[in-house]
């Protein structure tokens, strides 16, 4: 997925093992014009990864719905070891590319999950989970449980959605519900005695569109924390 620019709602999966087939290729052909269409666009940290990241310890990181990569090949670069997700088999073969160009090809696994059915191996010091929306029905839910679980002790889970469309969206639903952090929260359902949340708030920043436009948008920020015990 666009790490960037995807404004969309969540919906939770429903429907038979056909139906949900369909939804997939429907999905991964969405997401593939998108990427091939903003060859250049996407490649900057995210900042409130950036914010977050900055001080930690490098470790192991898995970004989910990678996009074009900023985010991973920035955590690369600082030393981290990253897995790098994404439905888009363009997507995924970019930030390949890219993580060899810059030199930390051996620091970046770049795969292509559709995360409904298949998720990556392994433990992660952090899992990013920037701006992780759609519009085709997703168990986001599940799947963020599943991201959670996966943290070693004193793991990190950063959820950053949209809170508010940016005028370059493709998505200007005037009624679209953008989940607030509390509601992510809720639905993920975590034991407090084994994750924390540590931020959940919904700042304001000035973003930058893929034609160098900027607008003012509010971002849906939460940070959970697994135990160390």
């Amino acid at each position: 997925m666009d790490s960037t620019d995807q404004t969309g709602s969540t919906e939770t999966e429903t429907g038979t093992g056909s139906e949900r087939g369909a939804a997939a290729e429907d999905a991964a052909r969405f997401w593939e014009r998108i990427h091939r269409a903003r060859s250049g666009w996407g490649t900057r940290v995210n900042p409130l990864l950036a914010e977050v990241a900055a001080p930690l310890r490098p470790g192991a990181a898995l970004d989910l719905g990678c996009g074009p990569g900023g985010d991973s090949l920035w955590m690369a670069q600082r030393g981290w070891h990253v897995t790098a997700v994404d439905i888009s088999a363009t997507a995924v073969q970019r930030v390949r590319a890219r993580a060899r160009e810059l030199g930390v090809g051996e620091r970046v696994d770049a795969e292509r999950h559709d995360l409904a059915d298949s998720f990556p191996d392994g433990r992660f010091d952090l899992v990013s989970a920037q701006y992780f929306q759609t519009p085709f029905a997703l168990p986001r839910g599940d799947i963020l449980r599943t991201a959670a679980r996966a943290l070693r002790p004193g793991g990190l889970l950063l959820v950053v959605d949209h809170g508010s469309a940016a005028p370059w969206s493709w998505n200007q639903d005037p009624d679209l519900h953008y989940p607030t952090p509390e509601e992510t929260a809720a639905e993920l359902a975590l034991d407090p005695a084994r994750w924390s949340v540590l931020r959940a708030d919904m700042p304001r920043r000035r973003a930058t569109g893929p034609a160098g436009e900027t607008a003012t948008v509010v971002d849906n920020v939460l940070l959970v924390q697994r135990s160390a015990a």
